[in-house]
């Protein structure tokens, strides 16, 4: 079946609690594939390097409904057990509506749901807490409660006591510690590789479960359905698409991918693949030249404002990526991607640091954008078309100063860039944003691409066109 674990709000303990679930299945030889609900990359990355498995993302405004119910049955099915960790508090959705909610990932699956309260500073009022929020919605399934946080004995006794009419029963009970504390910063959690002695943490976090959680009785909720997988997401959301010819290799497609750019939904990677690509790792911080062969680029999220000193000395990596632009490769490149092509950068002291060139402005610090957009398409990009509506993600600090006050009069013509979106939001202003050419997708949005597979589709083409000896030659000449 599965387990959803869900909160009253965020910061009460789901990602603590589901990587000890996860540390303690993995510990007793038990196979685990994790979810996790919403556009988070961070905790599924946590998820995923604990499991051994990639975490996948169930986020239905993103991804939609097929998408969800498909990816759920194909990948929770193939191991001993199946964990999704929620998002936000338990009813937290679009906007005041719970579309998008753990609630709603619950209903969609119906999944029991093991509720996490933060229980520090709390006695008896954690009986209305409780109850409240199984109250809102009798129709979900519970199967119990972990309190988080808990000071002592004495303190875990009265939290017992007063959940005990609820009937609700108490599966485990965390204790107030400092040592259990995930490091973390500006966009969430640290991923793994900057943990320190992560593989250590882990075991401790195992031994956290197996004294503090009751296993036995969570195991049975936690137990995959029986049966092979379900059919490939891949085809249920794309059934149409012709396989490529064997004897065509597939274009080279480059992915940044290293500490500074991070932010990359396994399936990204798998997209491309299904739609015939050949993928390569590329790292900027590493000053790496582009892979042998490269006919286009995806540039993800993550953390260039954090290494702006290093990327500005990568002269080699930025040399191969104007190179690349210069000869019409397309570049897909979201959030953190898009301050890679910007000129300036500015890290988290304000100093400028030189990047791409290859769009105009400047980046820095401004105010926090955070939330689902709904975005229509200004124009065309290697991956949209003109008037196409997705929903994406936006997740970020930075802002790009205007182009028009940072224009340099002795920069070469490139083809003209107009804005790539218009976006709408619950509780937000209208505006434009991004910017794109033919060949060129820079943008703020974070797309989840099984909820749009037209667009690797289309990526994939439109570098199989790049990579053709007559197109490359005629992009070269004057």
């Amino acid at each position: 079946m599965g387990l959803i674990i869900a909160a009253p709000r965020s910061g009460s303990g789901k990602t603590l609690l589901s990587l000890c679930l996860t540390a303690a299945l993995s510990q007793r030889g038990l196979t685990v594939q994790t979810f996790k609900v919403g556009p988070d990359y961070l905790d599924s990355q946590l998820l995923g390097t604990l499991s051994g498995r990639p975490c996948r993302n169930l986020d239905p405004l993103l991804c939609g409904k097929p998408w969800l119910l498909a990816a759920f049955h194909h990948w929770g099915r193939a191991t001993d057990a199946c964990l999704v960790e929620g998002v936000m508090g338990l009813y937290d959705g679009l906007g005041p509506s719970q579309e998008g909610s753990t609630a709603h990932v619950a209903r969609l699956l119906n999944l029991p749901l093991l509720f996490v309260v933060d229980a520090a500073r709390q006695g008896a009022s954690i009986r209305a807490l409780a109850a409240g929020f199984r109250d809102q919605a009798p129709e979900l399934p519970w199967c119990g409660v972990v309190l988080n946080g808990v000071g002592s004995r004495r303190h875990r006794q009265l939290l017992t006591a007063a959940l005990e009419p609820t009937g609700l029963p108490v599966l485990g009970v965390l204790p107030r510690s400092e040592a259990m504390a995930l490091p973390s910063r500006h966009l969430g959690l640290l991923p793994p590789g900057e943990i320190h002695h992560f593989q250590a943490r882990c075991r401790q976090l195992a031994a956290v479960a197996l004294r503090h959680l009751d296993v036995d009785r969570l195991l049975p909720h936690l137990q995959a359905s029986r049966g092979g997988p379900g059919p490939s997401p891949f085809l249920v959301v794309s059934p149409t698409d012709v396989p490529r010819p064997a004897a065509d290799p597939g274009p080279v497609l480059a992915i940044a991918r290293d500490r500074a750019f991070c932010f990359l939904y396994p399936e990204q990677r798998e997209w491309l693949e299904y739609y015939g690509a050949r993928i390569q790792g590329w790292s900027p911080l590493a000053d790496q030249p582009l892979p042998r062969g490269t006919a286009g680029l995806v540039l993800p999220g993550g953390y260039p404002e954090l290494h702006g000193a290093t990327l500005a000395q990568a002269a080699r990596s930025l040399g191969a990526l104007r190179a690349a632009h210069g000869r019409g490769l397309p570049i897909y490149a979201e959030c953190g991607g898009m301050l890679l092509l910007l000129r300036t950068l500015h890290d988290p002291e304000n100093r400028p640091w030189p990047m791409a060139g290859i769009l105009p402005g400047a980046a820095c610090r401004g105010a926090f954008q955070l939330g689902y957009r709904r975005a229509s398409a200004c124009g065309a990009s290697p991956v949209v078309r003109p008037r196409e509506q997705v929903v994406g993600h936006e997740f970020h600090h930075w802002q790009v100063a205007p182009a028009r006050t940072l224009r340099d009069p002795g920069a070469k013509p490139a083809p003209p860039l107009r804005p790539l979106w218009q976006l709408s939001g619950w509780g937000v202003p209208t505006r434009r944003e991004g910017l794109a050419h033919g060949r060129l997708h820079a943008s703020w949005l974070h797309l989840h691409w099984s909820g749009q597979p037209r667009m690797p589709r289309r990526l994939v083409a439109a570098a199989r066109r790049a990579q053709e000896p007559g197109v490359r030659s005629r992009r070269n000449s004057p």
